[in-house]
């Protein structure tokens, strides 16, 4: 083989690792940006959430007679009736009875009790707002409590779509009717027996009661924010 065909296949090797290396290098521009964005992304949320508890916490303060009580779930809590003689709250399992308003942090009505009653609502296997999820948890029957809610554990980002905004925190008061075992639940379905039906009667006297048939059990599905904040 001659010396300058030697040379030729050494430049052509030289030029592929090139490009190899080129190449590669290329794409770290996009790592570093993607992650740029992410961290700015979480700055934002920060900021956007201590906006929110500030918004929560100047509104407690104006209530300085209400008793407030923080949980560790990042939402705020007072009792306008209070169960003191039962023990038992709702948990997974149980289908909860309830009855809820939603308020801005105004005190506007967004959506009134009476256009959501009556609630049924299969604890910890149905999507409903996080809040409400573990707020529930917290109650005994007959309790009626006033929620304070930022957006991240509310309607999110996006809210609801029609009258809850973008990153909108919220008032919901939730009176806790009733709860049982879903096995009981069905028995009473299947006897008409159970105290859904009254309640939903006296609500709606005129139409056929709306109780969910327990013939397919909602499928155990993670609870969501709605949306994350963005």
């Amino acid at each position: 083989m001659k010396f300058s065909s030697i040379i030729a296949i050494a430049l052509f090797i030289s030029l592929i690792f090139s490009g190899c290396k080129q190449h590669q290098e290329a794409r770290r521009p996009i790592s570093q940006t993607s992650g740029s964005f992410m961290k700015k992304s979480v700055e934002r949320n920060k900021k956007l959430v201590a906006v929110e508890e500030d918004q929560i916490k100047k509104l407690m303060q104006s209530n300085p007679e209400v008793d407030y009580m923080a949980s560790s779930k990042g939402y705020w809590y007072s009792y306008e009736s209070e169960n003191e003689v039962d023990t038992l709250t709702p948990k997974k399992g149980d289908v909860v009875f309830f009855d809820y308003e939603i308020k801005d942090l105004s005190g506007a009505i967004i959506y009134s009790e009476l256009e959501l009653r009556p609630q049924i609502y299969y604890v910890d296997k149905q999507n409903i707002m996080m809040g409400l999820r573990d707020g529930i948890k917290l109650m005994h029957k007959n309790e009626k409590v006033n929620f304070l809610f930022p957006s991240h554990i509310g309607f999110g980002y996006h809210g609801d779509n029609k009258r809850i905004g973008h990153n909108q925190p919220l008032i919901c008061t939730v009176t806790l009717r009733d709860f049982m075992s879903e096995a009981n639940y069905n028995k009473q379905i299947e006897t008409k027996s159970t105290p859904a039906l009254t309640a939903v009667k006296k609500v709606m006297p005129d139409s056929t009661p709306q109780v969910p048939t327990p013939i397919k059990k909602p499928n155990p599905t993670p609870i969501q924010a709605k949306d994350t904040l963005k």
